[in-house]
């Protein structure tokens, strides 16, 4: 007598899973399907009409699937090919594209600072003095020499004509105005040193020293950087030594500005692999137009390498098994179950390796009812 009420609670509780099973758990739907109970729920409002459309036949329609006639219903697509890209990212500092620490030649006291820290300057711009009185005196008793030898000259070339002026006594004089223009080229030099010119075009960094302290030639002064354009220093692993070349195209993005793309080439290549780090030097240069960047700034630079071709698939037609990731492929309206090798994830598509034919469309939607060998209508994406 106790086995009627055991029945019936489980009759009850079938009666409580089965629809909720059917309609909360997609994967139930095919074997629902080929017991002939997914079309009856369907139509009763459990099951959504979509469902039953995802199994191969439409709402409402007859309960039988695939053998209602036109097979199982899916959304396919054809095969693309695309290339396989290798991005290799690296972390450079950046420099300008022509940069200079500037000091005095000789010693001396510092008299002038020409310029401001920050400013722009141009070739040939005087950036400070050193205390010049006393080279300045040594050009003045130059040129007295120097004009002291020449009206010697002038003398006993007129005595010449007389005959009154030796030979010797010319070629003295003539020696002694060319030491005195050499001692004046000498001591214009000299005094030349004495003042600090910019050699390149750029902007200058900050002054270290002041008004009145004493320089040598090894204490800096200043740093002069053109930043119209900069290069980045970085290393990529020598597995890539023989792929990089001068000339490649990088993408760099500055690290405070992660949301701005700077498009740059490569413009040298170091000769040697590092042993220590096992990477290669490489340099790029960027455009710095608006001058927004800064010498020392760190930067990400990407480096694009374009491969072989592959298929590629929508990640959507994915599936996995026992055996590893497939796709199902129709085939003269058969499906097919065909394993894959992924070889690389992108935004929208799945780089595979697999045994693909020429006019094999893949699977994206509709796979769960599908079977090896069983008949495939392909319907249009949904929009």
């Amino acid at each position: 007598m106790r086995l009627v009420p055991q029945l019936g609670i489980v009759a009850l509780i079938a009666l409580v899973a089965i629809p909720l099973s059917a309609r909360f758990v997609p994967g139930t739907r095919p074997w629902f399907d080929q017991v002939g109970l997914l079309q009856p729920l369907a139509m009763t409002g459990i099951v959504p009409g979509e469902a039953a459309d995802d199994q191969g036949t439409p709402a409402g329609a007859p309960a039988g699937g695939p053998a209602a006639g036109r097979g199982v219903q899916v959304v396919a697509v054809a095969l693309q090919k695309v290339a396989l890209r290798d991005v290799v990212s690296a972390i450079g500092s950046a420099r300008g594209v022509q940069s200079v620490d500037l000091s005095f030649e000789i010693t001396g006291r510092l008299a002038a600072i020409r310029v401001a820290p920050g400013s722009l300057v141009a070739a040939g711009d005087v950036i400070a003095d050193l205390d010049a009185e006393s080279a300045q005196l040594q050009v003045d008793r130059a040129r007295l020499v120097l004009e002291d030898a020449q009206r010697t000259v002038d003398r006993l070339q007129q005595l010449s004509q007389s005959g009154t002026a030796t030979a010797l006594q010319r070629q003295e004089a003539e020696l002694a105005l060319r030491t005195a223009q050499l001692g004046l080229q000498s001591a214009e030099r000299d005094l030349a040193n004495h003042r600090l010119l910019a050699p390149v075009a750029g902007y200058v960094g900050l002054v270290a020293p002041q008004v009145g302290d004493l320089l040598s030639p090894t204490t800096p002064v200043t740093r002069i950087e053109d930043r119209s354009s900069l290069i980045v220093e970085f290393r990529v692993p020598e597995r890539l030594a023989a792929l990089v070349a001068v000339g490649d195209p990088v993408q760099a993005t500055a690290i405070s500005t992660a949301d701005q793309v700077i498009e740059g080439r490569i413009v040298a290549v170091d000769n040697r692999v590092d042993e220590a780090s096992r990477t290669l030097r490489v340099e790029a240069t960027i455009g710095n137009a608006e001058d927004r960047l800064r010498a020392g700034m760190a930067f990400q630079i990407n480096l694009v390498f374009t491969g072989q071709a592959y298929p590629a698939v929508d990640p959507m037609a994915i599936q996995w098994g026992g055996d590893g990731a497939f796709v199902w492929v129709v085939r003269e309206g058969k499906a097919n179950r065909l394993p894959i090798r992924i070889l690389q994830r992108n935004a929208d598509t799945v780089l595979v390796d697999a045994a693909f034919e020429p006019g094999d469309m893949v699977v994206t939607e509709g796979v769960q009812p599908l079977r090896p060998g069983a008949d495939v209508s392909i319907a249009a994406p949904r929009s």
